[in-house]
């Protein structure tokens, strides 16, 4: 199967939008998972006076995590699916938290500007055609020494851990979609996960885009060996670096 990019991606997250809360909500440790992603960008709450970057936020859920730890902080949340963008701005949400629709490789054209002092990213990074060039204009809108937080499917290299990725897939999150309409959709998130990087790999993304201090985390449950966060902080520039 090929993947779905651009703008095909942002067509199936729009048919998918309606029942999209339903599936995650029926993945344990789900919602538990980006609060502790979220946690690990080791910022001071309330979060008071700091502005944060939510990428690829869909229906909000990691945008609701981000609130959780930080109530106080200015919260830009942008996803390129107008329609999971309507479910998240139908939501509740604190003041100092608002929506663009924009994909992230056209964050400067919609009015997203720096800089931020944490950039979260959860489940974007497999999804976007070029990862390094996403990375660096993540490093770009960070403040010196700003956080990066990645959390996502990438999986540890283990034999193992594809097979229960692809047991579960086969087994239960591909038959509900299907039942639902949205087969294409959640068929790609199989296969993304199984051709994107290793979380190692991944990390080595981040450090090259001009990172240090990058750790690979994982999280518990049966996501072990699957989800991890990856996080980092924004080296200040260097001759020949990112900037």
């Amino acid at each position: 199967m090929t993947l779905l990019h651009d703008a095909d991606l942002a067509a199936a997250f729009d048919r998918a939008a309606p029942g999209y809360d339903r599936l995650v909500a029926a993945n344990p440790g789900y919602h538990a998972h980006l609060r502790r992603s979220v946690r690990r960008l080791g910022l001071p709450g309330p979060g008071t006076g700091l502005r944060v970057l939510d990428l690829g936020c869909g229906t909000g859920a990691s945008t609701a995590a981000l609130c959780a730890a930080l109530p106080d902080a200015e919260i830009t949340a942008v996803d390129a699916s107008a329609c999971m963008l309507c479910r998240a701005t139908a939501k509740p949400w604190p003041k100092g938290v608002r929506f663009v629709c924009a994909p992230v490789e056209a964050l400067a054209e919609a009015g997203v500007e720096g800089p931020f002092d944490a950039v979260f990213a959860a489940y974007l990074f497999r999804n976007v055609t070029d990862p390094d060039a996403v990375l660096a204009t993540v490093h770009r809108l960070l403040a010196p020494h700003g956080r990066l937080a990645v959390h996502e499917y990438t999986l540890s290299g283990r034999p193992a851990h594809r097979a229960v990725w692809t047991a579960v897939c086969r087994g239960l999150v591909l038959p509900v979609a299907t039942a639902l309409g949205d087969g294409d959709l959640y068929r790609h998130l199989w296969r993304s996960v199984v051709g994107f990087d290793t979380a190692d790999r991944f990390a080595g993304r981040v450090r090259a885009a001009g990172f240090d201090r990058v750790r690979v985390l994982p999280l518990p449950g049966w996501q072990t060996g699957i989800t991890h966060t990856v996080v980092g902080r924004r080296a200040r520039s260097t001759a020949g670096g990112p900037r």
